[in-house]
């Protein structure tokens, strides 16, 4: 019986190894990409020549920050779904948009995915660094310097000077 009980959790964890292996190539093959957290890859901005490469390396679940306006026809809520990947939207259209609701909002995702893997985008990963570095704050009771630590891990540049304001007032 822990004979079995070993071998079952040495092919679990050298599935998991595996798993992130498989991300981690993938990211590499993503605009902007970079692999933040095990099971997260977080890239620039995606269209349908993804989607099968996505599927292909296990990616479970699409978290979209870009709003619809920009990527005019493109439909990849559609297209993740004919992958059979599920897609979640949160539109942040710039600074005006990070706020504790959309923050809120993708932690709900992120805790409602789990484990799963997924990939978390927008035109640059940007605002997804955003997002993450304002949770760490906010929700999470981080101080400033390591939350946008963080957040630059996920890939905030050009929102930083924004998001440290908000986070130090």
């Amino acid at each position: 019986m822990i004979r079995v009980l070993i071998l079952s959790l040495i092919c679990v964890v050298a599935q998991a190894i595996h798993a992130d292996d498989v991300l981690a190539d993938l990211s590499d093959s993503l605009p902007q990409g970079r692999m933040p957290a095990p099971n997260r890859v977080v890239s620039g901005g995606i269209d349908s020549t993804h989607m099968e490469l996505l599927r292909r390396a296990g990616v479970e679940h699409i978290v979209s920050l870009r709003p619809a306006e920009e990527t005019p026809g493109f439909d990849e809520a559609h297209a993740a779904a004919q992958h059979g990947l599920v897609y979640h939207s949160i539109p942040i259209r710039g600074a005006e948009s990070l706020t504790v609701d959309n923050v809120r909002k993708l932690d709900r995702i992120l805790h409602e995915i789990g484990d799963a893997s997924a990939l978390l985008h927008c035109s640059s990963g940007n605002r997804v660094g955003a997002l993450i570095a304002l949770r760490e704050a906010w929700l999470y009771g981080r101080p400033v310097e390591h939350a946008i630590a963080v957040g630059r891990e996920w890939g905030l540049t050009k929102l930083e000077p924004t998001v440290r304001e908000l986070l130090e007032n």
